[in-house]
């Protein structure tokens, strides 16, 4: 179950507030206009998503401008509630057998958790199983880093295509220095341009590319707790020893789990 992420909504938006209010209390509400100039935006903007373009395959840009939306978007599960419902996986198994866990698949709602049961249901060696799950956490991991380097790539282009605005509005207001009504205009562009760069790459893409890489490093976790529970549990180790290995992977204020609460809170 997928749900929303408010606090990526809520830092988006906050942040449109903030400039919004930035500029009405500079200029006055006439004067926002005067923050919008198309020649601007077509070279920051315009020369940005064009150089990124070019570093990527049209499919893989395409792609990364989709993962945007990813931002908004986190697991119903974390890491503690995976590590409950291993240990029930593991009193199952240690009870009726680890052929009993494959009644227990279709309640299961991570693919990547299936796989791994199955694998061992079916009676795959060990070591084969972990290859196996630990070739797709890489697969996995590297498909995630593509989607951050789109949006860490597009963040350095915003200002290098910012500043080049800079310069050509530069040199634009010392062609016309005999003219002062043309170095205003000339000027203004200038700055624009870099006002726009460091939007895109402060507002937009240095927030998405963190936000990706928390929201990997949250699941190649996930992941890794699966993968040694679930060869624990095909080793027949204790539930209660899988679960004091699980709880490694948690900070020290979170292997409370819900096991704990059964037997009475003591750990």
């Amino acid at each position: 179950m997928i749900l929303v992420d408010l606090g990526s909504l809520l830092g988006i938006v906050l942040c449109l507030v903030m400039l919004a209010f930035g500029l009405i209390s500079s200029a006055g509400l006439a004067g926002v206009g005067n923050y919008w100039d198309v020649a601007s935006a077509i070279i920051t903007f315009g020369g940005a998503f064009s150089s990124t373009l070019t570093c990527f395959s049209l499919q893989d840009y395409i792609l990364g401008l989709k993962s945007f939306t990813l931002i908004f978007k986190t697991s119903a599960s974390n890491t503690k509630e995976m590590i409950t419902k291993i240990i029930d996986l593991s009193n199952m198994a240690r009870k009726e057998g680890l052929l009993s866990l494959e009644e227990a698949v279709a309640e299961l709602d991570e693919p990547f958790l299936k796989k791994g049961v199955l694998l061992i249901v079916d009676g795959t060696d060990p070591d084969l199983v972990r290859a196996i799950m630990e070739t797709e956490l890489v697969s996995i991991e590297a498909r995630h880093k593509k989607y951050i380097g789109f949006w860490d790539t597009l963040g350095s282009m915003g200002p290098a295509w910012g500043m080049i605005g800079t310069l050509i509005g530069l040199v634009d207001m010392l062609n016309n220095m005999s003219d002062p009504g043309a170095i205003g205009p000339a000027m203004a562009v200038a700055l624009i341009t870099t006002l726009y760069g460091s939007l895109l790459a402060n507002w937009i893409c240095i927030p998405v590319s963190t936000k990706l890489k928390y929201d990997n490093d949250i699941e190649m976790t996930q992941k890794e707790v699966m993968i040694e529970g679930l060869l624990s549990i095909q080793a027949g180790e204790n539930p209660r020893v899988i679960e004091e290995k699980l709880k490694s992977f948690l900070a020290p204020k979170d292997r409370h789990t819900e096991t704990d609460e059964e037997a009475g809170g003591e750990i």
